[in-house]
């Protein structure tokens, strides 16, 4: 499997983490995992049919997809003649592009674009990321994330801040904070803030050393114990921390 990663241009980084290619190839088939990370994608599938969503959706040649944030991992089947190219929005910045239902009815989900908000395919083909620059930078509505100084609070501290110290962060109140949270990412504050700690625990473990133990690393990253940190690393990723 090849994977690519590609930045947008400097105009669009405040709303787009990056654009990515994959493809198969001819070493066999298999399933691939993609963790929660708190973002919504755009998906054109220029390969075979593709299944994802755990096998319960699949991706028609041709076609864009809108993908929900995700609060647990998703599998999707990769074989020789996959070939899928997207785009990683940063948090809350959907709404920046697309005039859309609540975020909250796309999470975990992968759902078909209607043809206005579709990718061209011919276009997609010639020269995709230069393409998706234009059709990204032709599509901004709007420049503000009401949600940016939230997250960064929620970034900053790896996710080990309560809801209601945000809140109180940001001048508004939790139910507040809920609501804009469901409508502009699709999960609520808590949810968003154990996938940046959980995120974070994610890479300590895979930059640390043989000998630190998991209980340090789950008291720095801000679990109770490391049964807990196990726990949620097997939620977000069907997998124990020895796996990773």
């Amino acid at each position: 499997m090849k994977y690519e990663k590609v930045k947008p241009y400097r105009e669009l980084e405040p709303f787009i983490h990056f654009y990515w290619e994959l493809k198969g190839n001819e070493c066999g088939t298999q399933w691939e995992r993609v963790f929660p990370d708190g973002c919504a994608g755009i998906v054109i599938n220029l390969g075979d049919t593709c299944l994802t969503d755990n096998g319960s959706a699949s991706m028609e040649f041709g076609k864009t997809y809108v993908v929900g944030a995700m609060n647990t991992f998703k599998d999707s089947f990769i074989d020789s003649n996959t070939h899928l190219l997207g785009a990683c929005l940063k948090p809350a910045t959907f709404a920046n592009f697309y005039n859309y239902n609540s975020q909250n009815e796309l999470t975990n989900d992968t759902i078909e674009f209607e043809k206005s908000n579709s990718f061209n395919i011919d276009k997609t083909l010639k020269a995709p990321f230069h393409y998706f620059n234009h059709f990204f930078s032709e599509r901004i509505n709007s420049k503000h994330n009401p949600l940016q100084s939230v997250i960064n609070d929620i970034h900053s501290t790896n996710g080990q801040i309560s809801i209601y110290e945000l809140s109180k962060r940001n001048f508004t109140t939790v139910r507040q904070l809920e609501r804009n949270f469901k409508r502009l990412i699709g999960l609520s504050p808590k949810e968003y803030s154990n996938i940046i700690r959980f995120q974070n625990a994610l890479n300590t473990i895979k930059n640390s050393n043989d000998n630190r133990s998991l209980l340090d690393i789950a008291f720095e990253c801000g679990y109770y114990d490391h049964s807990h940190l196990t726990n949620e690393i097997k939620r977000n990723t069907g997998l124990l921390p020895s796996q990773l």
